[in-house]
């Protein structure tokens, strides 16, 4: 097996790094999580942490951006596996409920956005991963609509940002009382879909 570059290794050692934060964050929380902790679950010196992070605020927008990004992989999942529309639109229903609200995500976030109210570059970074889970929200809009050949009542982005909007509100409930369904964000997809027209029109 050949030897890893030292660029390989730096990006296996940042990657296994990320994924350990990742999973202590959203056990223990962001103020419980320190980067010592991290260091010593990952198997490495603090020094490590450091050469591949600013501070621990640096390092969990990369483990949020993660986090996003392995969302956006299961929806992709989720609707793009089954034969039908209503088949799709369940398997993203199932998934809608054993996430959203997650309590673990949810409070992470929530810390974050706590602690911007003072840091303002804080607050444009959280701008920023805003605006990817928005621009992967609209893909995965658009490849679905693609997908069933129709074209949705108002413009991709708008309908994106509802249901985004949807589901962050719904998010925050349902960590506080999961027995709310999150079936609205689905149900509001198909009111879209009911007015939507085909994409040759």
């Amino acid at each position: 097996m050949a030897r890893l570059t030292r660029s390989e290794s730096q990006a296996r050692t940042r990657a296994h790094l990320v994924a350990t934060a990742r999973d202590l964050f959203l056990a223990d929380g962001y103020a419980a999580t320190s980067l010592e902790k991290v260091a010593d679950e990952a198997g490495y010196s603090k020094g490590a942490v450091y050469s591949n992070f600013k501070n621990k605020k640096e390092l969990c927008l990369e483990v949020l951006g993660l986090i996003h990004s392995t969302k956006g992989q299961e929806i992709a999942e989720a609707l793009g596996g089954g034969e039908t529309m209503e088949e799709r639109l369940e398997a993203f229903q199932a998934w809608a409920e054993k996430t959203l609200g997650d309590v673990g995500w949810t409070m992470l976030e929530f810390e974050l956005i706590v602690l911007s109210r003072h840091d303002p570059e804080l607050r444009d970074a959280l701008t920023a991963t805003l605006g990817v889970a928005r621009e992967i929200t609209v893909t995965l809009l658009k490849s679905f609509t693609d997908s069933l050949g129709v074209v949705l009542p108002v413009p991709t982005q708008d309908a994106a940002s509802s249901i985004l909007s949807l589901g962050v509100g719904l998010g925050i409930q349902r960590a506080i009382d999961p027995t709310i369904s999150a079936r609205v964000v689905t149900d509001n997809l198909r009111v879209l879909l009911a007015v939507s027209q085909p994409s040759e029109l």
